[in-house]
C-alpha cells in the first residue's frame, strides 16, 4: 500500500461542471494545500453519461480509479447498476479486493456495511439526516469522520461541487486495508447517498 494513504487529514475537491457526467476530484494535503492524489471516472459508456442527467443518475454504475498526483494506481471503486440498494467493490493497486460496501435500506441520513475481502464487518459509515457528516464505527469506536466544507453560497448553488474533509482517527493502523476503504467510502458517499 502507497504511504500516501497513511495520511490522517484529507481535503476533497469535486471538479466544478455545470453539466457533467463524470464524478471527478482531486484531493489535497491541507497543510500544504497541494494535489496529492486524483480520482477520475474515466471510463463512462454512452448510456451512463445519458442517464446520469436524469432521475435515474443514482442508479448508474461506477468506476472510478483514485491515483497518486503523478498517475500511480492506488484504489478503484467500482459499483454496477443499483435497483434498489448499492454494493460497491473496492481494489487495491494490483486489482484484488480489498472489501465492500453494502447499503443499508430505509436508513435515515445514509448507512453503509463495510466490508473486508471476506465479507467481515470492518467498520459502519453512517450520516446524519440533519446534515452532511458521516462517521466511521466499528465496535463503538469512532475511526474516521467525513464533512462537507461549504464553498461558497454562489460555487454550490450554481454548480454540482462539493468540498469534504476526510480526517483519519490516529488508531487506525498505518498501512491498513482500512485506510483504502475509507478513502474510497468518500466517494460512494458522494456518488450514492448524495448525488
Amino acid at each position: 500500500m502507497n504511504p500516501i494513504l497513511n495520511q490522517n487529514l484529507f481535503l476533497v475537491k469535486e471538479h466544478i461542471g455545470m453539466f457533467k457526467a463524470a464524478n471527478n476530484y482531486d484531493i489535497y494535503d491541507p497543510a500544504t494545500n497541494q494535489i496529492i492524489m486524483n480520482c477520475r471516472e474515466n471510463n463512462l459508456g454512452f448510456f451512463t453519461k445519458v442517464f446520469r442527467f436524469t432521475d435515474y443518475k443514482r442508479m448508474t454504475p461506477f468506476d472510478i480509479e483514485i491515483t497518486t498526483a503523478s498517475g500511480e494506481k492506488l484504489i478503484s471503486v467500482k459499483r454496477g447498476i443499483a435497483w434498489f440498494r448499492s454494493t460497491v467493490e473496492v481494489f487495491d493497486e494490483k486489482d484484488r479486493l480489498v472489501g465492500t460496501f453494502k447499503q443499508k435500506l430505509l436508513s435515515i441520513g445514509g448507512k453503509f456495511e463495510i466490508l473486508d475481502q471476506n465479507e467481515r464487518t470492518a467498520a459502519t459509515l453512517q450520516g446524519k439526516w440533519t446534515g452532511w457528516d458521516f462517521k466511521f464505527n466499528h465496535e463503538n469506536k469512532q475511526l474516521a469522520q467525513v464533512s462537507k466544507k461549504w464553498a461558497g453560497m454562489g460555487k454550490e448553488f450554481f454548480t454540482s461541487a462539493d468540498n469534504y474533509v476526510l480526517k483519519v482517527e490516529e488508531t487506525v493502523a498505518t498501512d491498513s486495508p482500512l485506510r483504502q476503504l475509507i478513502l474510497a467510502a468518500v466517494m460512494c458517499i458522494d456518488m450514492v447517498l448524495k448525488e
